[in-house]
């Protein structure tokens, strides 16, 4: 373990040196010795004040376990993967809620579709406001990668696991498992500091994670560029720690590529995707009414407003041309918005959003469905025409695949994910023909609504017959071999 401390810093010491950078050699031997000297009193501490490691025991790392989202859906596979593969094996979540392992077994029957016949054991994390972004309005980065080492120390303390899987995107917590004597594996939906965000700092542009107020400000963004450098810098450390590092999509893994001190090339295992029972749909479906559907967790990230706004305006132009045959389908639909809400952030986040459905005059056609079930969410797709996502740089895009594997064509962002891995909008390219569309401003996407709901009926079967074929790539199946042949070489030997 000291060694995957040592080596990277090593690595930048033989540079300087070629290099003649006698303040980065200095400052490199420098944090060598810091981190190394930590490093063995670190070890030392924790084998004294934890518990006997449990051997024949795999425990995941996702204080939101109850939650309704994609980073959930992967936990309960990949749980469900395991306990398929090695029966004989001990399957422990450390969860931050107050459910008890039937409560969560419930939640993944009814939000996910996923039955997990054998017991769990979950061990409860009381201090989960740790990580909880609203606890630190100033460096929340910094203070959230703290909080969670001592969450990640509050569960070994109650249970010391042989193997330690992060499914939510803990990095900080790998050095102090690995100082424990517990193996590490990882799966990276999003990389906590990327290259982008980075680059979005240096250029100064307003986005959620990068203030109008800090964006607008020449010292502000010095000031936060070199505290995202920093951050990046330790980040890139902790990730090192892994002994398994599997990502969720070819933007990821680049990202993760670039930031790790790792050789090794990090495992892509695209993310479960609920392919199976959608695809029983039916492609030539007979609606009484058109809608899109939006099937996202209410967070800034995923851009809901935008939403709303494109489909405001596409119904403005709809009313402005009506003699148009398009205008007709276009003030007949609905939008119903799809979603988990997992506290009175995200409740605040609704009512925003109906706020604003209220201020564009969309109030009366546009629907909120909130922490449905499977079945509602799969009648629901099966009476859509479109799907929309609009989170920037989106690391996947599991929504997206729904839609598609439904028949559903999606209208999604051109960047990171849905750009790469899912949606093709080139005919012909690897057999398939265009899948959907891809957009970035608010002209694109209401111009894609206009389009996707005012379509003949052949030439909607044909997009969404090409969607549903190539939505077949990310299904259960695949990702529950990739991710037991990734994890393999580290798995307790009953």
């Amino acid at each position: 373990m000291l060694f995957g401390l040592a080596a990277p810093l090593a690595f930048l010491s033989l540079t300087a040196i070629a290099f003649g950078w006698e303040f980065t050699l200095f400052f490199t031997l420098g944090a060598s010795s810091i981190v190394l000297t930590l490093g063995l009193a670190a070890r030392v501490w924790l084998k004294k004040t934890l518990p006997p490691k449990q051997e024949g025991t795999i425990a995941f790392f996702h204080p939101e376990a109850c939650g309704g989202g994609g980073g959930e859906r992967v936990l309960w596979v990949a749980v469900q993967a395991l306990q398929k593969a090695l029966p004989s094996v001990k399957i422990v979540v450390y969860s931050a809620s107050d459910n008890t392992s039937q409560q969560l077994l419930e939640i993944a029957a009814d939000r996910f579709n996923i039955s997990i016949t054998s017991s769990i054991q979950v061990v409860q994390l009381r201090r989960g406001n740790l990580i909880s972004p609203k606890q630190y309005p100033r460096f929340t980065l910094l203070r959230q990668a703290i909080g969670s080492v001592q969450l990640a120390y509050e569960g070994l303390h109650q249970l010391r696991p042989e193997l330690f899987i992060d499914t939510s995107g803990w990095a900080f917590t790998y050095p102090m498992c690995r100082l424990s004597g517990v193996r590490v594996a990882c799966y990276v939906h999003y990389p906590t500091v990327s290259t982008d965000m980075l680059q979005r700092v240096r250029q100064r542009k307003s986005l959620y994670n990068n203030s109008a107020r800090v964006a607008d400000s020449r010292p502000a963004s010095w000031v936060k560029l070199l505290y995202y450098y920093f951050f990046a810098w330790f980040y890139s450390m902790a990730g090192a720690c892994a002994n398994v590092v599997m990502v969720n999509s070819s933007w990821t893994a680049r990202h993760i590529r670039q930031l790790w001190w790792k050789l090794e090339e990090p495992h892509r295992v695209f993310p479960p995707c609920l392919t199976a029972d959608l695809q029983q749909l039916p492609l030539d479906r007979k609606l009484k009414h058109l809608s899109l559907v939006s099937v996202a967790q209410f967070r800034p990230e995923k851009d809901h407003p935008m939403q709303l706004r494109a489909y405001a305006q596409a119904r403005k132009w709809a009313q402005a041309n009506s003699q148009e045959r398009s205008s007709e389908a276009v003030l007949a639909s609905r939008l119903k918005l799809v979603g988990s809400c997992r506290n009175t952030g995200d409740q605040l986040a609704i009512d925003n959003l109906k706020r604003l459905a209220a201020q564009l005059g969309i109030a009366d056609c546009v629907d909120f469905h909130v922490n449905v079930p499977f079945s509602e969410l799969r009648n629901l797709l099966g009476n859509a025409v479109a799907g929309l996502h609009t989170m920037v740089d989106e690391h996947f895009g599991i929504s997206v695949v729904e839609y598609m594997a439904a028949g559903v064509i999606p209208i999604a962002h051109d960047s990171a994910g849905p750009k790469e891995d899912i949606v093709q909008i080139e005919a012909g390219k690897n057999g398939y023909h265009i899948t959907g569309y891809l957009c970035t401003t608010l002209e694109q996407y209401s111009s894609a609504i206009i389009e996707a709901l005012s379509l003949d009926h052949p030439s909607r079967l044909k997009i969404a017959a090409a969607a549903r074929r190539k939505a077949l790539e990310f299904s259960d199946e695949r990702f529950c071999s990739e991710f037991l042949e990734s994890v393999q070489p580290i798995l307790p030997s009953l």
